[in-house]
């Protein structure tokens, strides 16, 4: 297998495979994610999308098959060493912590560079504040503004509506400088509009901070209009793989998506 890596590609999965109890959500996939583009993988809803990014960061055990991460084998390892490797991810379910400010919430994803107890932080009072936690405050109130919140700094988590939930997780998961950022369905639910917004901020954030980028979504819009390469999944296979314009008339995707050719 060694002689199949390559270290033009952040990412390489060589036949993984993930079961349930007997079922096979993710079938034999290989997949490859050059370094620098952002990379859309879309496929009609329960294909197996977050599983399989899943199985990436080290959330869910691989059943078979091997994951790449900068020619470094990464299967199997535990999410936090993965994520210290530089991959950071966002969530479907809009993770964020309700009792903590939206700044807080940033301020978490630092921990994998600095290993500092932040939570124990914010409980101090002011004076008793170190110049690294204040750096880290500092970080954090710009990857805010980067991503369009910086008004949003001091509202508690659970006052934000979905749109802004989606751009904090963004913000947390870039605060640890990745090389890798995957995003999972990070316009579901949102309206054409905020849709567009969030697109907008995905591509500031590849510009600005050169990262690799996977974005996974149902929303064949968002992928097409982002990606350069785009990857489909359908019943945990891959089915298609190519450029936007390739994959957007592909029969085999069209199937997949509309139930009929």
């Amino acid at each position: 297998m060694d002689n199949l890596l390559n270290n033009s590609l952040i990412l390489q999965t060589f036949a993984l495979t993930k079961d349930f109890s007997g079922l096979r959500a993710i079938d034999n996939i290989d997949f490859e994610v050059k370094k620098g583009i952002i990379h859309g993988v879309i496929g009609p809803n329960g294909a197996g999308k977050t599983t399989f990014l899943n199985l990436i960061s080290g959330v869910l055990p691989v059943t078979k098959g091997k994951i790449f991460f900068n020619s470094e084998n990464i299967t199997n390892l535990k999410p936090s060493i993965i994520a210290s490797k530089g991959i950071s991810r966002t969530f479907q379910a809009g993770k964020l912590d309700p009792n903590m400010t939206t700044l807080e919430n940033v301020m978490t994803g630092l921990y994998v560079r600095t290993k500092l107890d932040l939570r124990g932080t914010f409980f101090r009072l002011p004076f008793t504040s170190s110049n690294q936690e204040n750096k880290i405050r500092t970080e954090a109130f710009e990857l805010l503004s980067l991503v369009g919140l910086a008004d949003s700094a001091d509202r508690w988590a659970k006052q934000l509506v979905w749109e802004e939930r989606q751009l904090v997780q963004i913000a947390r998961a870039i605060a640890a400088k990745p090389k890798l950022l995957m995003l999972d369905e990070p316009t579901g639910g949102m309206g054409l509009r905020e849709s567009i917004r969030v697109e907008e901020i995905i591509r500031k954030v590849r510009k600005e901070l050169g990262v690799t980028v996977i974005v996974i979504a149902h929303d064949v819009r968002l992928v097409m209009d982002l990606s350069e390469w785009v990857t489909c999944i359908n019943f945990g296979k891959k089915i298609a793989e190519g450029e936007p314009r390739k994959i957007r008339n592909d029969p085999i995707v069209l199937e997949a998506y509309l139930g009929k050719k």
